[in-house]
């Protein structure tokens, strides 16, 4: 893996040796968060699987500079990217009027994802989240104490960077939103799961079928946006915290069919207020389409337990238990429909949560 402190241009030199590296992964949200009330907070719970293989790896150094006001340069694979410094500069100066150890403080951020970027796998979720847990960490290292639980200060403020990223902090299956079935969660953070998993969902695979590459059309921010005046608005919220008790009454008993149908229904409702936002818009592509297509007609000819979902983009991500792998790869060796090459497929599964890196 390429290092991410690897770069083909010289930042800032950092005078300081204060700094914090984290691995972060990304997840994938069974019941997806889509519409916000005030500052960044959910319209609905959801809930997420962490993964493994798809991350984000941050180096953060800070130094002391003469001005109050935080300062931020980001690399990503080396390269500065200017427009996403601002928005982490912006967020940080937002953060200082909280956190004083950000006051006159330049940070120079060093990123690498191991999957394509701005594509619909959550790479604000595993970006922002490794870029909160170094801020937790170097508040720790400044301050001595980070006020209560360090993950859940992670989360929170992973949270107000990006709502997915408050879920990449922790692995296994998470919660992020208050409900009235799941014990301790709440709208600033995000929690584990508070029951057991049934062996069946333990380690879930997630083959991630990359159909575009691009950089989506309308960002997951706008499209949040579009919800506010949505005329199905009310019932998706409420239909979200219905699928929570059904999606934790199929975790629990280990019932697939029931899983399968309510991933999928979650997927196609997350991309059908998309095509009934005014204005409208679209993120699947035509290839996306063949994809769910053959999907479907695999698991009737087969009784494979697979099924799919969408994130906020074009890509498929396929769930299915590791007793269906050889039927899964049957499936994806015949790429005649699929029209795919074997580097379009991301193997990725449950993931155990972010990795602190000296």
């Amino acid at each position: 893996m390429k290092n991410p402190e690897a770069n083909s241009k010289e930042p800032t030199t950092c005078t300081s040796d204060i700094q914090s590296r984290w691995r972060s992964p990304s997840n994938i949200a069974l019941v997806k968060y889509w519409g916000k009330k005030g500052p960044q907070i959910p319209a609905n719970p959801s809930l997420s699987i962490t993964l493994s293989a798809c991350y984000t790896e941050t180096l953060v150094n800070m130094q002391e500079i003469d001005s109050p006001d935080p300062e931020v340069e980001f690399y990503l694979d080396g390269q500065p990217q200017p427009a996403f410094a601002e928005r982490l500069r912006k967020f940080c100066v937002d953060l200082a009027r909280e956190k004083e150890f950000l006051r006159y403080k330049r940070l120079v951020v060093h990123s690498h994802n191991t999957f394509p970027h701005s594509a619909g796998i959550a790479s604000s979720a595993s970006g922002m989240s490794a870029f909160c847990l170094c801020l937790a960490s170097l508040e720790e290292k400044i301050t001595g104490d980070v006020k209560g639980d360090f993950f859940r200060e992670a989360s929170q403020l992973a949270r107000r960077a990006s709502g997915s990223a408050s879920r990449s902090v922790y692995g296994g299956y998470v919660v992020w939103g208050e409900h009235p079935d799941v014990p301790g969660s709440s709208d600033d953070f995000a929690i584990p799961v508070p029951w057991d998993i049934h062996p069946l969902f333990h380690g879930l695979n997630d083959w991630i079928v990359v159909c575009d590459r691009g950089e989506k059309a309308v960002s997951s921010r706008a499209g949040h946006s579009l919800m506010e005046g949505h005329p199905f608005a009310r019932e998706r919220f409420n239909q979200a915290f219905r699928n929570i008790s059904v999606l934790r009454l199929a975790l629990q008993s280990g019932d697939w069919s029931a899983f399968a149908f309510l991933t999928e229904h979650e997927a196609l409702t997350l991309h059908a207020m998309m095509l009934t936002s005014r204005p409208w818009f679209m993120l699947m592509k035509p290839q996306t389409l063949l994809v769910l297509e053959g999907v479907r007609k695999f698991r009737e000819q087969t009784g494979t337990q697979i099924c799919f979902t969408l994130d906020a983009g074009p890509n498929v991500h396929l769930l299915f238990p590791d007793s269906e792998l050889h039927h899964v790869n049957e499936l994806l060796m015949s790429r005649d429909w699929l029209n795919l090459s074997p580097e379009n497929i991301i193997r990725d599964k449950e993931g155990t949560g972010p990795i602190k890196l000296s």
